[in-house]
């Protein structure tokens, strides 16, 4: 049975996409067409915990040395609340993270911004909303 994508991106009619057809292709190393695809598939790197996928997305500038991530966090749900082009080479997407951990419920709304350098798309940073 496939396995449905973590980041809950939809075809035309709703069907939800398999990771195989949706984030899985950028996770094995092909470039994500845009900012929003790749803060889709950083999002679905978080619910499967694969660590170096979030680290080699992340821009040089910014990239921590090593990242740990939350200990038994069940991620809930994506939602993409807007995206925007700021320039030919920059992005922002505004999200709302939903997970849980520990049993308390939290909610990651933040405003990420990207930029496309040598064709690929880096997260840079966010402001916390």
């Amino acid at each position: 049975m496939p396995v449905l994508c973590p980041c809950g991106r939809t075809q035309a009619k709703g069907q939800p996409l398999t990771l195989d057809t949706c984030c899985g292709p950028y996770h094995a190393g092909q470039a994500a067409p845009d900012a929003q695809s790749l803060m889709r598939s950083r999002y679905s790197a978080f619910v499967l915990g694969d660590v170096p996928y979030l680290l080699t997305t992340w821009h040089s500038s910014q990239r921590p040395a090593e990242l740990t991530l939350e200990a038994g966090a069940k991620w809930l749900g994506l939602e993409i609340k807007q995206h925007r082009t700021t320039g030919e080479d920059t992005a922002e997407v505004e999200f709302v993270a939903r997970f849980r951990v520990d049993g308390k419920a939290v909610r990651q709304h933040e405003r990420s911004r990207f930029v496309r350098e040598g064709g690929r798309w880096f997260y840079v940073d966010g402001d916390v909303l």
